[in-house]
């Protein structure tokens, strides 16, 4: 599979803090994102979730069908019932097409608390890991076996937040369970994209494609924000908007193939959905061309 440079529709419709965008139609976003050079769609809350439906809405504006996030809860249930319990999100994204399926932990996650601050995020304590990691593994081999990839989801406000945890994450788990590099998050949260990226290559089938503001992400440290405040004040910007140096993150990537997707939620009354959409695909695949990746014709 080729790159291909896909969105989230977190630009235009937020799911975690659903006043953000709330108002807006899906058909508005589906338009715009094709008008700004997009290829594919991840998931939202206001897309349809019976396989038909998804596609004719997608195929009708020339879209494909990225991926989508699921949340997990394997602190609280083991892999077989996190199997079955993914069993509708796992099937649609394969009667769409879909590769990959984005995994992440939620049962003791803040990030969607808009009144806890990301200072109480949850830590994995150091014995929990081996155990932690054998479920997920078993997840993804599962996943693998029906032709789609699990990619963990690092975020802030959950147990796999710095690059710490990541490598942590990655050693306790088997090779089925991949990465999915968020440039984003882990410039939140004080690491290095470049460094994350150079480690774990060999094992990253999904990009997501955000830029952070430093000074608002200062701010937020300093305050002792919740992510969801983060948000709102702005801590995220869509690609060559931000800090990230996205030139450096692609060229740790040789030989990747598979979707870039720009995900970069922002309030969309500060930030005009289509001008940032349009911004942030014109900017990356400009980046992608400058780290020697080729993009599908």
């Amino acid at each position: 599979m080729p790159i291909r440079i896909g969105a989230n529709p977190i630009g235009w419709s937020n799911d975690d803090l659903r006043t953000l965008g709330g108002d807006t139609p899906l058909e508005t976003c589906l338009t715009e994102a094709r008008a700004a050079g997009f290829e594919g769609m991840e998931l939202g809350h206001k897309f349809p979730r019976e396989a038909g439906a998804l596609k004719a809405v997608l195929s009708a504006h020339g879209l494909d069908l990225v991926s989508g996030w699921y949340s997990a809860e394997l602190f609280t249930r083991d892999a077989d019932a996190e199997i079955a319990a993914m069993r509708p999100h796992l099937d649609l994204l394969k009667a769409l097409g879909a590769t990959v399926l984005v995994f992440a932990e939620t049962s003791n996650a803040i990030h969607g608390d808009q009144g806890t601050p990301l200072s109480k995020r949850p830590v994995m304590k150091a014995d929990d890991w081996a155990e932690y990691g054998r479920r997920v593994t078993a997840v993804a081999e599962a996943c693998l076996a029906e032709g789609v990839r699990l990619v963990y989801h690092h975020h802030m406000g959950t147990i796999v937040q710095t690059a710490e945890d990541v490598d942590a994450f990655m050693a306790a788990t088997g090779p089925a369970a991949h990465l999915l590099l968020d440039t984003g998050h882990l410039t939140f949260a004080g690491a290095d994209p470049v460094a994350v990226a150079r480690r774990w290559r060999d094992r990253i089938s999904h990009v997501h494609c955000k830029d952070v503001r430093a000074d608002v992400k200062a701010r937020v440290l300093a305050d002792d924000l919740s992510f969801l405040d983060a948000v709102v004040a702005g801590v995220y910007t869509v690609p060559g908007d931000g800090s990230v140096d996205y030139v450096a993150v692609l060229k740790e990537l040789p030989g990747y193939s598979g979707w870039l997707v720009v995900e970069a939620e922002q309030d969309p009354e500060k930030a005009h959905p289509f001008t940032y959409a349009r911004l942030g695909h014109d900017n990356l695949a400009r980046f992608a061309a400058e780290a020697g990746l080729v993009l599908a014709a």
